[in-house]
């Protein structure tokens, strides 16, 4: 980074416009910037830091009282700063926020902060940035440092130093951080710190759960759970599941021996039963053979009963018809009763056949009259259906004609926000000829950019030529000289030889010759110069068309780097991009327009589609109304007719309806009577068939015929009686015969009651032990579970507690914990003395040097006295060393004069280091601020000989301070004074 030219306007101490040419300080390489204190020198240096980030160093740092207090109100304050920062030329233009007063009446109004960023390209500046934060990116960006980095590293503020020398390690630490990018190393400090708590309680949920286990599985197993340990705890559950194995198989073993016990009792049990069972079988054959004895009546009653039921069955369809018919007289007495009970409001109760049959009559003429009606009631629905489509539709019209009104109201407005829709597509496609002229501006810069780069190449070559050419025609020329000098030379010989004592000269004419020419060789001709002159004229003329290629190259070469300007071709190709870019989206923009216009011409094609439907609904609606008051009319009519005809009845239909009913059950009623008549007279002859052939069966009466029918399940029952009663006597006779349950009988009864408790004790006993078993088993079975599920638990729980060990060591060495980090350092803090100590070894270069190899800093690790707090703050000590003593002193120990070379050095160090970190920006123009005061004679000069240092390589370092010695000196100075007025600026010792 230069600086060329800074121009301040009402801003600070300086009221007017004060304009510093930077170039012409420069090329002394060192200028003073002088003036007495509080006239406003450091506010030079605030205006190039406000011109590049918008802000003044530190406490400064305060936008409402940047505007100078002697300016007149209405005079803008404003710093424009050239500088060139990576080969390329800017100019910067600020004005900090300020009131100025109201154009119309009294009082202020505010006037916002203002940035305008543009690049020297081609010859003219290009505006690259209005906004803020883009501009002060870009300068950042292209710097490579932050506003903090450039107050430290450009500006070299003498007391922030001195208090950073004599800091302790935590201020010291804040001021490394703002300089130094450790972020990612607190952030990784904090990322230990959090993954040391997650894996923390992940091992702590796999640790609960693997003890929730473990807790199971003693609370089986009845014994008491070891110490938290994996391995511990798998064996431990190994051993159980084993153990519980030899229990189980000795209750195995117990079981089987009382099974051996139980088989034996039940053997017994069963053939003792068996016995009884053969005893008692042979006491009930006895026992059913005396009760079919006492049954012998009851059998033959069995049989009469049969025989009965037989001949009862040959007159059982007689007398079922004889019911049947006898029902039907009843049914049919039913209904007539209740036929009559239905029309005894039509006629009376003694009414036969005929006279319903008239009644029934008279109602069916009336319906045929009424029913000539019928189609005026029809014709009255019709124009109701009709009359409610009318409505429907009268209420659709209503609705439609209603959102054509809304429709025709809304659409001017909506076209209305098309229309500006389309003139601001329309205004930003007025910049496309704009656009064009950039990108074709653009592609002719490119291409004068690699032409320019192109001709760099054959500019050299056709440079090394003519320089060939002209040291040819230089050498030709000395020859052509040379021979035309040794002709010369040759002539006066010749003419001295010719000459005689006392005779006149024919040149001068004097008579003595007191020195004449003689040849100090052989003399060249005519011909010798003349190819002499020839060849000369022959380089020369080649040097001629050589220079006036090269010429024409350079012109051609200037010509491209004033159309491409100073910009790399990457740059211009990548700028190219970016005008394309904006003329691909005006060409979309032309797409937009054209769908706006085409949207438009729909909207008013709408519109009068719209109106003329409007038209045709309000005709439509006009047509309804009409035909409904018609409608309405016909229904009144027809109403009234219908009224009439239907009498008391609700409607016609209902009363057609009714008289057809009346005559149905009139009709229904003397059928009804007629059938009852028909049915008494079948029911009579029907019971004298039944009768007589009752008797001819030989029962007295049909009643007795009754009593004797049975249904067939009583026919089956009394059949399956009889086969029992011959089945029983054959199996009684069968068991008295059995021989095996005669010898049970002889035999002495069992004693089953001691048998089955025999058998009970030993079942329960075999219960015990089976019980005992499977209890063994379960708890085997469940601690293999719980033994499989604990090492599983402890697999998972036994890395992710290393895991966490790890983690825990590695985020306590990183915060510093003295535990496992005896440096007691934090990572942030161990970086951040790296960096102090490259500060520190730069310092030194120069520190040896300003104080003739006395003192030189040492960066120590070790926690110095008077350090307090937590751990991790250490690494960030300072010690100067005195070799003339050999001692260690604290940097508050120093004297003025010595802490001034002593800052001074750690500030250049500083700023070597910082200027590497920042991508090795370069810095062209240094400021170092106050402090030579406190120098003695000598020290001044070795300060004197390393600021001088710094000017290799084209840097130009201004010294801002009021010390006398340095006027005579410097002879460059941009000096500052001061009035009631405000401060104003003057360059002198430059040319």
């Amino acid at each position: 980074m230069r600086l060329h030219h800074l121009t301040i306007t009402a801003f600070g101490p300086f009221p007017g416009t004060e304009r510093i040419d930077f170039d012409a300080l420069s090329e002394a390489g060192l200028f003073l910037i002088n003036g007495p204190t509080g006239a406003g020198k450091t506010s030079v240096l605030d205006a190039v830091c406000f011109a590049l980030y918008g802000r003044v160093p530190s406490v400064r740092n305060d936008a409402k009282n940047l505007r100078s207090h002697h300016a007149p109100p209405d005079r803008s304050p404003e710093v424009v700063c050239e500088v060139t920062i990576r080969g390329r030329r800017f100019r910067i233009t600020r004005s900090p926020r300020w009131d100025r007063p109201k154009l119309r009446g009294t009082g202020t109004t505010e006037e916002k902060a203002k940035v305008l960023l543009q690049e020297r390209r081609g010859g003219e500046w290009e505006a690259l940035s209005t906004r803020f934060e883009e501009a002060g990116q870009k300068i950042g960006d292209l710097l490579g440092m932050s506003a903090e980095q450039f107050c430290q590293v450009v500006l070299l503020p003498q007391g922030d130093f001195a208090a950073f020398l004599r800091a302790d390690a935590e201020k010291r630490r804040g001021v490394l951080e703002r300089l130094f990018a450790t972020e990612a190393f607190t952030e990784v400090e904090r990322w230990l710190r959090d993954k040391r708590q997650e894996t923390g309680r992940e091992a702590d949920v796999l640790r609960a759960t693997a003890g929730s286990v473990a807790d199971r599985a003693a609370e089986a197993a009845g014994a008491e759970r070891p110490e938290l340990d994996p391995d511990a705890l798998a064996a431990w559950a190994a051993e159980l599941s084993a153990h519980m194995n030899d229990i189980r198989t000795a209750a195995e073993d117990r079981v089987a021996a009382a099974a051996s016990i139980l088989a034996a009792a039940r053997t017994a049990a069963e053939h003792g039963r068996a016995v009884a069972d053969r005893r008692r079988r042979h006491a009930d054959a006895h026992a059913r053979a005396a009760a079919l004895a006492d049954g012998a009546v009851a059998r033959a009653a069995v049989a009469d009963a049969l025989r009965a039921a037989e001949r009862a069955r040959r007159v059982l369809p007689l007398l079922h018809g004889a019911e049947a018919r006898a029902a039907r007289r009843t049914e049919a007495e039913t209904m007539a009763v209740r036929r009559r009970e239905v029309v005894a409001r039509l006629v009376s109760d003694t009414a036969d056949a005929d006279v319903l049959r008239k009644e029934e009559r008279t109602r069916r003429e009336e319906v045929a009259v009424l029913e000539q009606r019928r189609g005026d009631e029809h014709r009255l629905a019709a124009i109701g259906r009709e009359l409610k489509d009318a409505d429907s539709e009268g209420q659709d019209l209503d609705a439609r004609e209603a959102e054509l009104t809304l429709f025709l109201t809304d659409s001017p407005r909506y076209r209305e926000t098309l229309s500006a829709r389309l003139e601001q597509t329309r205004a930003r496609l007025a910049a496309r000829p704009v656009a064009e002229a950039a990108v074709e501006a653009a592609d002719r810069r490119l291409e004068a950019a690699q032409r320019r780069d192109a001709l760099v190449v054959a500019l050299a070559e056709a440079d090394e030529e003519h320089r060939a050419a002209t040291d040819a025609a230089q050498a030709a020329r000395d020859a052509f000289q040379e021979i035309r000098q040794a002709r010369l030379e040759g002539m006066a010989a010749r003419l001295a030889h010719e000459l005689r004592p006392g005779e006149p000269c024919g040149v001068c004419g004097s008579p003595e010759h007191p020195v004449p020419a003689t040849a100090g060789g052989e003399i060249p001709d005519d011909d010798a110069e003349s190819a002499a002159e020839a060849a000369y004229e022959r380089v020369r003329e080649g040097r001629e068309e050589i220079a006036a290629r090269l010429a024409e190259l350079r012109a051609e070469q200037s010509a491209a780097a004033k159309d491409a300007g100073d910009e790399a071709a990457d740059d211009l190709r990548t700028a190219l991009a970016a005008v394309q870019g904006e003329l691909t989206a005006l060409t979309a923009a032309e797409a937009d327009a054209e769908r706006l216009e085409e949207e438009l011409r729909q909207v008013d094609a709408e519109y009068e589609e719209a109106r003329d439907r409007q038209e045709e609904v309000v005709t439509t609606l006009a047509e309804n109304r009409a035909r409904r008051v018609a409608l309405t009319a016909d229904a009144l009519r027809l109403r009234t007719g219908l009224d009439a005809a239907r009498g008391d009845d609700p409607t016609l239909e209902a009363r057609i309806r009714r008289l057809g009913d009346e005559a149905d059950l009139l009709r229904g009623t003397a059928t009804a009577i007629e059938h009852l008549k028909a049915a008494a007279d079948d029911a009579d002859t029907a019971w004298r068939e039944a009768a007589d052939a009752a008797e001819a069966e030989g029962f007295p009466t049909v009643d007795a015929v009754r009593s004797a029918v049975v249904d067939d399940a009583m026919r089956d029952e009394l059949t399956r009686q009889a086969k029992a009663y011959d089945d029983e006597e054959a199996r009684v006779a069968a068991l008295l015969n059995d021989a095996e349950l005669a010898a049970a009988a002889a035999e002495p009864p069992p004693d089953l009651d001691a048998l089955e408790s025999t058998l009970a004790d030993a079942e329960q006993a075999h219960q015990a032990v089976s019980s005992a078993r499977d209890r063994a088993r379960h708890r085997r079975d469940r601690l293999t579970a719980l033994a499989a599920e604990l090492r599983e638990q402890s697999a998972a729980w036994r890395p992710v507690a290393g895991h966490h060990e790890v983690v825990a060591r590695l985020a306590a060495v990183a915060s510093g914990d003295p535990a496992v980090n005896t440096a007691r350092m934090r990572l942030s803090a161990y970086v951040l003395a790296a960096r102090l100590e490259q500060v520190v070894a730069a310092a030194n270069e120069r520190l040896a040097r300003m104080s003739a190899a006395r003192y030189i800093l040492e960066h120590t690790v070790e926690r110095v006295a008077g350090e307090k707090g937590r751990h991790g703050t250490g690494g960030l000590g300072l010690r100067v060393i005195d070799t003339w003593t050999g001692q260690r002193r604290d940097p508050a120990t120093l004297s003025g004069g010595e802490t001034f070379i002593a800052s001074l050095a750690l500030a250049l160090g500083l700023a070597d280091v910082v200027t590497v970190e920042a991508g090795g920006a370069e810095i062209g123009t240094l400021f170092v601020d106050e402090g030579f005061g406190t120098l003695d004679e000598e020290t001044l000069d070795e300060v004197m000989d390393v600021l001088d240092g710094l000017r290799d390589g084209g840097r130009a370092v201004g010294i801002v301070s009021h010390v006398a010695e340095l006027r005579t000196r410097i002879p460059a100075q941009l000096r500052v004074r001061k009035a009631r007025t405000g401060s104003a600026l003057a360059v002198i010792g430059v040319a």
